[in-house]
């Protein structure tokens, strides 16, 4: 008898998969020509997505197959071999983590970019040959970024006190993350991107030691570092050093929601100067979004964190919350997200997981907007919010419109490597927004395509030349060192 098999009426709803959560699992089975058939029901029932059954060994008394499946999490994977080993004559071998496997060895490497076959090679990539690159640099520093692989290399730096969503992992836990951005910066701008995962979380030592760094690259992305640290750190670095100074968790979420955000009210026939806005998330995120849609035209702001909505009453407030309070909030309006959300036209959510219950958005203006971006696990019921926002989007892959950061910092640092920028401006921002946002054209647009894909070839390039073209670079020519 085979696997048993649930009424449909008895059937859980089955959870959203993903390849984060892939498995392979090597079975050992009789030789039965049924129990491939009978496997595949099996992860069906338990709720799993099969990627590929491969038999990779037949012998007479037994058969090996490798069933390749993505679950919702750990636990349902769990679940789901289970549900493999009660196939009968079927012993589980191995599973394995395709998520984990990937990570193996690391996920980036050092390639030469030329030739080191003969003599000839080596005394012009080394000595002595290099020694006349370094004497010309010496006498000429302004081309060290068009001899050397700094001008086009960004140093991805971290403390790890603030991975992922995850918290204060440090920095081993932080480094295949970098490793993974660094990855990302090669597969989309072919920029050279280098891990840098610090064990410290002292502000000034972290500004020191960028700053002892910087000459060896063009460009710094600040990546997972806590609030308030993050914005000191990067006020500084931004006055310290000749080359520019990104914190992606900020400027690039700021840039992807702006554009989102622009197109979501194009959907909905609002405009940006009199749409209302809360924001649920006062941290780094946040603030950064906020400021870039002021600085874009948005007028009408409430920004809601733990302590309520943000007011510059409220006396417990930080020096960063109190600033953004005063940004958003003059008039002093006081209440929970409930309140703040009544007669909004837009939510944007960089917060936590539920903390909007879906029926509120029933509370917002007409054609509600709702920009939930928490990841993994949205601030609303994806599912319950379908039916009541006009437009929705979340940080995640698995649902229309995923606000991904990977489309904005590939594309900002190509430009700025190429205009040879010496810093970040708030201009370029809103340039890389507008032409990530023009990369849906009319025809293209709708509530459940506000942002292109993060595999079009378009956007890194559109998104560079805008940044190119804000930064107005002088670049150059590259100085005469008695070359005819």
């Amino acid at each position: 008898m085979g696997a048993m098999s649930l009424p449909d009426s008895a059937r859980p709803r089955p959870l959203p998969t993903s390849a984060s959560y892939g498995i392979t699992v090597r079975l050992y089975a009789d030789p039965s020509a049924s129990v491939v058939g009978e496997l595949a029901t099996a992860v069906g029932h338990a709720g799993g997505l099969i990627t590929a059954i491969d038999v990779t060994e037949s012998r007479a008394d037994r058969i090996t197959i490798d069933v390749t499946c993505s679950a919702a999490n750990g636990e349902h994977a769990a679940e789901i071999v289970d549900a493999m080993r009660t196939v009968p004559g079927v012993t589980v071998h191995r599973v394995s983590d395709r998520t984990f496997l990937l990570h193996l060895g690391g996920k980036i490497a050092v390639e030469s970019k030329v030739p080191l076959r003969t003599r000839d090679d080596l005394s012009m990539a080394y000595t002595p040959g290099v020694g006349r690159v370094s004497l010309a640099l010496a006498a000429h520093p302004e081309d060290v970024s068009k001899l050397t692989i700094k001008g086009n290399s960004v140093a991805v730096v971290t403390d790890g006190s603030a991975v992922l969503g995850l918290g204060n992992l440090g920095p081993g836990a932080a480094l295949p993350v970098m490793e993974g951005k660094a990855a990302l910066f090669k597969r989309f701008a072919n920029i050279d991107a280098w891990p840098i995962c610090l064990d410290t979380q002292d502000t000034d030592e972290i500004v020191r030691i960028v700053r002892g760094i910087s000459p060896g690259f063009g460009g710094i992305n600040l990546e997972d570092i806590s609030a308030p640290r993050c914005f000191e750190i990067e006020r500084r670095l931004r006055a310290e050093l000749d080359i520019p100074v990104f914190h992606d968790d900020q400027h690039g979420t700021a840039i992807v929601v702006l554009a989102a955000l622009t197109n979501a009210l194009r959907c909905v026939a609002k405009s940006v100067s009199s749409a209302r806005v809360v924001v649920a998330g006062g941290g780094a995120a946040g603030t950064a979004i906020v400021t870039l849609l002021t600085a874009a035209g948005v007028k009408h702001v409430l920004v809601w964190d733990r302590e309520g909505i943000l007011s510059p009453t409220d006396a417990t407030l930080g020096p960063a919350k109190r600033e953004l309070a005063e940004l958003t909030n003059p008039a002093g309006v006081t209440g929970d997200l409930h309140d703040a959300l009544r007669d909004a036209d837009v939510f944007i959510g960089v917060s936590a997981p539920g903390v909007l219950p879906a029926t509120w958005i029933a509370d917002m203006a007409p054609h509600p907007v709702v920009f939930a971006l928490a990841n993994p696990d949205p601030e609303v019921d994806v599912d319950a919010a379908r039916s009541l926002a006009t437009v929705l989007a979340t940080g995640r892959s698995d649902y229309p419109n995923q606000i991904n950061n990977v489309l904005a910092f590939p594309g900002v640092f190509r430009g700025l490597l190429d205009a040879r920028a010496r810093e970040v401006t708030t201009s370029m921002l809103l340039s890389a927004a507008d032409a990530l946002a023009h990369c849906v054209s009319d025809e293209q647009l709708n509530p459940t395509y506000i942002v292109p894909s993060v595999f079009d070839p378009a956007v890194p390039t559109a998104v560079a030349a805008a940044v190119r073209e804000a930064a107005a670079p002088m670049v150059e020519p590259l100085a005469d060192h008695g070359m005819t």
